[in-house]
């Protein structure tokens, strides 16, 4: 299922989410607005915001906060979007491109500044100071999360579990604290909300996996982005450590390498090592678990088509090939 068939049921609560993001980013400085407008209309998934929507249609909400809320979300998003691609000095993104490529690196870390200080803004005027918690509480998660991995770079003995941590913290918190926010909105009891958060925590979880993999196995024109991102920086993600974990020592000397030195020239050894030790299955078949439980952890919520949609987002996260 695309995208576009995955959010057809709200096709209209997107269009508003899209009218709310360009009234918000508004600004009388002009570099702002450029910088802002490029990263929110370089297309992304939305994912984030749909996850606000249809949890809190899946509740019954019938107001119009969602909207204000899914685009708060968005902001946050993309303003680690902007920070990130500065401190991995990345220059694509969605296939064009980054940002800091664009306007330079003080323009995105400033940028990224205004957005997060505008979903701030635009979360008060919602008035639910659990709404204000969690989102608090995700922002606040989201950097430690971007500190560890940041520690964890070129590192070669990171365990899955400490991968994971930086998984929960600087991907899969955000998805949790959108599904929430979509439960509070629809009057969920704090069971309810708590299912759902658990839905977004594991759907993020497998979502940022199949990433992994598809830095070594997605072809560039689709994953707009260039293969290798993650070992040429370093980072130890699940498809290296598994090698780590179950292959040779030739091969786990190979990837050690690979890490502590970073670049792409040894990216050709490194995805032999890969295939060679079933790491890319062992990685979806991890992010396959991941969505189970995303889809276990919805058997509270009522049935409705809106909560069908949920749990095809559970399939859409690790079928996806960009």
């Amino acid at each position: 299922m695309s995208v576009q068939e995955l959010y057809a049921p709200i096709a209209d609560d997107i269009a508003a989410v899209d009218v709310v993001i360009r009234q918000r980013l508004h600004s009388e400085v002009v570099l702002i607005r450029q910088v802002a407008e490029y990263i929110i209309n370089s297309g992304g998934k939305r994912l984030r915001p749909a996850l606000v929507l249809y949890a809190a249609r899946a509740m019954g909400y019938s107001g119009t906060a969602h909207h204000e809320l899914a685009a708060v979300v968005e902001f946050i998003h993309t303003a680690t979007l902007l920070h990130d691609d500065v401190v991995d000095e990345s220059d694509l993104r969605r296939g064009a491109q980054t940002a800091n490529a664009m306007f330079g690196n003080a323009a995105s870390v400033l940028v990224g500044d205004f957005l997060y200080s505008r979903a701030f803004q635009m979360m008060v005027k919602v008035g639910d100071m659990r709404i204000m918690e969690v989102l608090a509480d995700a922002t606040n998660t989201i950097a430690e999360g971007e500190v560890l991995q940041l520690l964890n770079c070129h590192d070669a003995d990171v365990s899955v579990d400490d991968y994971l941590r930086v998984i929960r913290y600087k991907t899969a918190k955000l998805f949790e604290a959108a599904a929430r926010l979509g439960g509070i909105l629809g009057g969920a009891s704090r069971e309810v909300e708590d299912r759902l958060g658990a839905f977004g925590m594991h759907l993020g979880t497998a979502f940022q996996l199949i990433d992994d993999v598809l830095d070594y196995s997605g072809a560039e024109v689709s994953t707009g982005k260039h293969l290798g991102d993650d070992l040429a920086e370093g980072k130890p993600t699940l498809p290296l450590i598994h090698v780590m974990q179950h292959g040779s020592a030739a091969q786990a000397d190979v990837v050690r390498r690979a890490i502590e030195t970073g670049g792409r020239d040894a990216f050709a050894q490194v995805h032999q090592t890969i295939v060679e030790t079933g790491a890319l299955e062992a990685t979806r078949a991890f992010a396959r678990r991941e969505a189970q439980m995303a889809i276990d952890a919805l058997a509270l919520i009522p049935a409705s088509n809106f909560k069908d949609r949920l749990l095809e987002l559970s399939d859409f996260a690790v079928a996806r090939d960009r």
